[in-house]
């Protein structure tokens, strides 16, 4: 079960004192601010639609509460954020709304009851009348408003806040789902509202095109449709497979419908796409029904679908139920739970990591799930493949976690073949080296001994050199580094910025005009400039990843100091005996080694990683080829307040947290003087637990660390 499908784990409304309360709702707000911002505005989601619509329903609840919360700014009165300048702005004639959601089957009940008490009270409803609910699936793409005058296509806008929205008229012109006259007899002013969307299939195609060419690929198809409307460069959403599927209305003058039924048939008459999946149901028990049939039908649509919506089909009894803050009473989204999907395991694959790792990785029969086709899914590790007992043949459940990454739950016992044998995992690395694999880390991480001389380690490293939190070179993507890396022109990360100097080299490449050469060539130079922590997080140091980089960053300064103190370490720990790190504190070591085993996130066994690694003299030469190149940046010292809560206390999050990102309670932990880190220690302070939390709770309990649940911790930082 994902996180998203999960009860959560924090204190119940019910149970917050006032303080409480105000302080979660103001987090919440703000939390929840940040992620529309990101979805509307960047078409760059962190979360999963479940995770967003967990955090508005606790927001929802505590204002239900505490109603003197509630105010213009609270997301459960808005739509959507002011949209960005980067286009004109739109005024709808009247406003886009959201829906509410209905997550279950009571929800959907207590909707069904509040529109019959309504229309009952507003009008003379029998009390055993039927009420007609017009249901359709629910896309995911993108809202958009489209105007019309005497048939003409004028003008077209995204929803925007609800009230203004951006003017995208020139991308929409290019869609050809969208008509520029209407056909036959239509209003005189007719604002048309629907979904743009891209199918799952074009939008494969289209991620495979991208990434050839070295640009940007996108999540998924939502994100590629928000993304291509937005182009302000029209002739790119020409290229794009952009679909639109019509299915409501804004202004109409005249309007001559009178349910929403008939309406859905004038848009077809007028040339428009509407669902066909789309029903009129004339009870309680036919709206179930319809949401169980998409729900079947969901993984073979061509198109991805969140849940279904319900709508009083009268529009006069719509005008009597009205509005409430920003939706609808006369209409609501029913959402589908996180979607699981059952399929062949063909065969377990071993991957080759930039530090030797090797994960073990499903092969798995292609099977759409969430809206997305998944081939492969991780196994973390041999411990993992122990547990779960999968064999090479067996059916396999299959879910994406967060609605984002795919993986493995279990077998399906009864379906598993005669003939299977446990998986073995390798002793020998599969590159072409065939170096030795060693347990380290407690036997849970299995590692090729092959080092910088093995092939699949040199692609890793330069790939994690030029992704997003390193970096974050743009149109240099994975397949451009094996190719170049193949073809001699990438070696080591120094190379990258030589680059600029064979565009020559790759101009005469498949798939390299003028315009890519010029972009990668810019893309290069604009990083030229780089902080110290982006540049040791992307050197690829074993053990240091980006938190840690962050600390160590802090802790040394600028790039010449550290580099520095790091050869001495490394000087230090190679003239010490053997057994030290176990016999002697390590100050007696020396200086630079003792100073770097006390930074926080390190210890002995870090610190004695990366003496080994600043110890190969090939590494050192690559350091300074690279800091001849670039001007690395110090990073400035966070300042904290003397009486900050947790000032000079080191934090660490595990396990899944329900009512928040992981990025939100690090910031929320930093805000309040504490420093966060990945892994538990002895000089670890603190150790929040959240669901499904493995080996960094049970070292906390036997350090004796103290450890709070994400309820505690929520409590805790919102007394400060």
């Amino acid at each position: 079960m994902s996180r998203a499908a999960k009860v959560v784990s924090a204190i119940a409304v019910d149970d917050l004192t006032a303080r409480q309360a105000r302080a979660e709702h103001k987090r919440l707000k703000a939390e929840i601010a940040h992620h529309d911002k990101l979805y509307h505005e960047q078409d760059a989601p962190e979360i999963s639609d479940a995770d967003y619509d967990r955090l508005r329903q606790r927001l929802k609840a505590i204002e239900e509460r505490l109603p003197e919360l509630v105010d213009s700014t609270s997301p459960t009165q808005t739509v959507a954020p002011t949209p960005t300048t980067a286009f004109a702005k739109v005024r709808h004639g009247r406003p886009m709304l959201s829906l509410d959601n209905a997550f279950s089957d009571e929800e959907l009940q207590a909707f069904l009851d509040r529109v019959r008490r309504g229309l009952e009270r507003e009008t003379d409803l029998a009390a055993d009348a039927e009420i007609a609910f017009a249901c359709e699936p629910k896309i995911d793409g993108l809202s958009i408003s489209l105007r019309y005058e005497d048939g003409e296509f004028i003008v077209g806008a995204t929803r925007g806040d609800g009230t203004t929205g951006e003017d995208v008229t020139a991308n929409l012109r290019t869609v050809k789902d969208i008509p520029h006259r209407l056909r036959g007899t239509a209003p005189r002013a007719l604002d048309v509202r629907g979904e743009i969307y891209m199918e799952r299939k074009a939008f494969q195609q289209m991620n495979e095109r991208q990434e050839a060419a070295g640009e940007k690929t996108f999540a998924n198809p939502r994100n590629a449709a928000a993304g291509s409307l937005r182009q302000l460069d029209a002739g790119i959403t020409a290229t794009r497979p952009l679909r639109f599927f019509a299915y409501a209305w804004g202004e109409a003058e005249p309007r001559s419908w009178k349910t929403h039924s008939a309406y859905l048939g004038l848009l077809k008459e007028w040339g428009f796409k509407v669902n066909p999946l789309s029903q009129l149901c004339r009870t309680a028990d036919e709206v179930r029904a319809f949401y169980r049939r998409i729900a079947v039908e969901r993984p073979s649509l061509p198109y991805d679908i969140d849940g279904v919506v319900y709508k009083v089909d009268r529009i006069d009894w719509q005008e009597r139920l009205g509005f409430v803050s920003r939706a609808p009473r006369w209409a609501i989204a029913h959402k589908f739970p996180a979607e699981q999907a059952r399929t062949r395991l063909n065969g377990i694959l071993i991957q080759v990591g930039r530090t030797g790792a090797l994960t073990p990785v499903a092969d798995l029969e292609p099977v759409n799930v969430g809206g997305v086709m998944v081939a492969r899914a991780t196994l973390h590790n041999a411990d993992e493949i122990e547990r779960l007992d999968v064999r090479v043949g067996d059916m396999v459940i299959v879910q994406r976690a967060g609605d984002v990454i795919p993986q493995v739950l279990g077998y399906v016992p009864e379906e598993r073949p005669k003939k299977t044998h446990k998986f073995h995992f390798p002793t020998h690395c599969p590159c072409p080296l065939h170096t030795e694999v060693r347990s380290e880390e407690g036997g849970v991480v299995r590692r090729c001994t092959g080092g910088l001389e093995c092939p699949f380690q040199q692609v890793e490293r330069l790939r994690h050199f030029v992704s997003r939190n390193c970096f974050d070179i743009e149109g240099l993507g994975g397949t451009h580094i094996e190719n170049f890396w193949r073809d001699g022109l990438l070696k080591i990360p120094g190379d990258i910025f030589r680059l600029p100097d064979r565009v020559d080299d790759i101009r005469r490449r498949e798939g390299w005009g003028d315009l890519s050469v010029r972009n990668l060539v810019a893309a290069i130079e604009a990083r030229r400039t780089i902080t110290l922590d982006r540049f040791i997080n992307a050197i690829g140091i074993p053990l240091i990843g980006e938190a840690t980089a962050k600390i160590l960053a802090q802790e040394y300064g600028a790039a010449d100091a550290w580099l520095a103190e790091m050869l001495q370490a490394a000087a230090e720990r190679t003239k010490a005996p053997e057994p030290a790190k176990k016999e002697k504190a390590a100050t007696e070591v020396g200086p630079s080694y003792g100073r770097l085993c006390n930074v926080e996130q390190i210890g002995v066994t870090t610190a004695d990683a990366m003496c080994a690694f600043f110890g190969e003299g090939h590494t050192i030469e690559i350091i300074r080829d690279l800091l001849g190149q670039l001007t690395v940046q110090p990073v400035e010292r966070r300042a904290v307040a003397a009486d900050a809560k947790l000032r000079d206390k080191i934090v660490v999050f595990t396990g899944e947290l329900a009512s928040m990102t992981r990025d939100a309670a690090k910031a929320r932990a930093e805000e309040l003087g504490a420093k966060v880190t990945d892994s538990v220690s002895k000089k670890t302070s603190l150790v929040v637990v959240g669901e499904n939390a493995g080996s960094k709770a049970r070292k906390a309990a036997e350090l004796g660390i103290q450890t709070m649940t994400e309820a505690e911790w929520l409590a805790f930082s919102a007394g400060s």
